[in-house]
């Protein structure tokens, strides 16, 4: 487990990209830990993060310039078949799938999601969860890209022809 640095961009699992602001040393009930302070960018929420269990909550780095030809695969991928059951369950797999922080999962989310809703009206938690996956790719993708996240919506419009 590399250590994160202070201003480094990292992705903390379903609540997106933030930027490390500090990495403090606290005692917690008698004992000394290091934490990171991690402010999430969309929100401005900021997360206290011990060191040691950075890796175990899932807390990575922004993917590469490596990672994003593999998330376009994965939106432009048709060949996939739409699980038929119910809502509610398509829905616990998807969130459980976002929960896990892999861009690769959400991009599969977000890909499902908009074939499903060009077949049928998506429940309202269901299209919650699509603006959760695209919000979290957006922002990943803008930064990984180095570019602003209207293009990256530009060019999510264009794969899926909406």
């Amino acid at each position: 487990m590399s250590a994160f640095k202070i201003g480094q961009k990292v992705v903390y699992p379903a609540h997106g990209v933030g930027i490390i602001e500090t990495v403090q040393a606290r005692k917690v009930s008698g004992v000394e830990s290091k934490f990171y302070t991690l402010r999430i960018l969309d929100t401005d929420m900021r997360i206290m993060i011990p060191t040691q269990k950075a890796e175990s909550v899932g807390l990575r780095p922004v993917i590469g310039r490596d990672m994003v030809g593999k998330v376009y695969r994965v939106l432009r991928e048709k060949r996939v078949k739409l699980d038929q059951a119910t809502w509610n369950r398509r829905y616990r797999e998807y969130t459980e799938k976002i929960k896990t922080g892999s861009v690769l999962e959400i991009a599969a989310v977000l890909r499902d999601l908009f074939m499903l809703k060009g077949d049928k009206e998506l429940s309202f938690g269901e299209r919650k969860m699509l603006d959760t996956a695209r919000n979290l790719l957006v922002k990943e993708l803008a930064i990984a890209k180095a570019h602003s996240e209207e293009k990256i919506m530009e060019e999510l419009k264009t794969i899926f022809g909406h």
